[in-house]
């Protein structure tokens, strides 16, 4: 499936590439986002149902960094040399390379022991639905405050280059939080870690939206990603406790991608009406709802299953 599904997705960015009309461009950008999230499905939900689920998903995020900043680096370049038609052969080819590497080495997961397994494969429990909804959460508002970095660096008058700076210097940040959180795995709880940031990523939301100065703009902006990639870090190990099907897991794309879909539309609708500053206002609101969330994402106690056992 895996496999299957990056192929399609070369297949059809590649298409994209050779056509001009909105129609069939946007029925090939349905195949190809479909098939790839096919494929990024059961990709996280082997992960999941890895040995350690967080060391190596902390391990496929700090890959996935090194290759965003070879990517942001190339592709401009391509663009300006080849053409817009460039964007998609580039997604062509990086899909057609995962496609191949699945085909020749996917893993086989490890089986869990099957008095591992708390329940039956067909129901998730309360607790994964409550972790599902934070780490939505703090998807929503990262994609909502992204959405409008750069544009509040230029409202502000800073410089393109500045801004570009700021925005490059993010990327290299990001690179270290898959590997610390690999490092903190067993010394640091992670249902603190997940009730703490959404706290920091709001604050953050704040800063730079409520800020003045450059530096209170640049400051909080590099680190702002890397808040949500360390905090996911735990989220994905403390489901993959919560659920050991990991089922729940293999549907992290679609908690990112609610996010990304919901917040651009969102920011852009609290900016028109309400300015930058709103921003902050709603990321505070969202964080009060993936703290609450969280909050209730942890295995019930022996006493409290035995009580409903009764």
């Amino acid at each position: 499936a895996a496999a299957c599904g990056f192929a399609i997705s070369a297949l059809a960015f590649l298409a994209a590439a050779f056509v001009s009309s909105f129609p069939a461009l946007a029925a090939l950008h349905v195949v190809a986002g479909a098939a790839a999230g096919c494929g990024l499905s059961m990709t996280h939900g082997t992960i999941g149902g890895s040995a350690n689920p967080h060391r190596l998903f902390a391990i496929c995020g700090a890959a996935l960094g090194v290759l965003a900043i070879v990517f942001m680096a190339a592709t401009p370049n391509l663009i300006i040399a080849f053409g817009g038609s460039a964007l998609f052969k580039v997604f062509a080819g990086v899909m057609a390379v995962a496609a191949l590497l699945a085909a020749l080495s996917f893993p086989n997961a490890p089986g869990r022991d099957s008095e591992d397994i708390v329940e039956e494969v067909g129901h998730l429990r309360r607790e994964v639905w409550f972790g599902i909804g934070g780490v939505s959460c703090m998807a929503l508002t990262q994609a909502m405050m992204f959405s409008f970095v750069q544009n509040i660096g230029v409202e502000r008058g800073y410089t393109a280059s500045a801004v570009t700076g700021v925005l490059i210097g993010l990327g290299f940040v990001n690179l270290i939080p898959n590997p610390l959180a690999a490092f903190l795995e067993k010394r640091v709880s992670a249902h603190i870690v997940v009730l703490i940031g959404p706290i920091v990523q709001a604050l953050l939301v704040i800063a730079i939206t409520w800020g003045t100065g450059f530096v209170a703009y640049a400051a909080p902006t590099l680190v702002f990603a890397a808040v949500m990639i360390f905090t996911h870090n735990f989220a994905f190990g403390l489901l993959s406790k919560l659920d050991p099907t990991a089922r729940a897991l293999a549907g992290t794309p679609a908690m990112l991608m609610v996010g990304a879909a919901i917040g651009p539309v969102l920011g852009g609708v609290l900016v028109q009406s309400f300015g930058f500053g709103s921003l902050g206002i709603a990321a505070i609101v969202i964080a009060i709802v993936a703290v609450a969330l969280f909050s209730q994402a942890r295995a019930p106690s022996a006493a409290t299953t035995a009580v409903k056992a009764a």
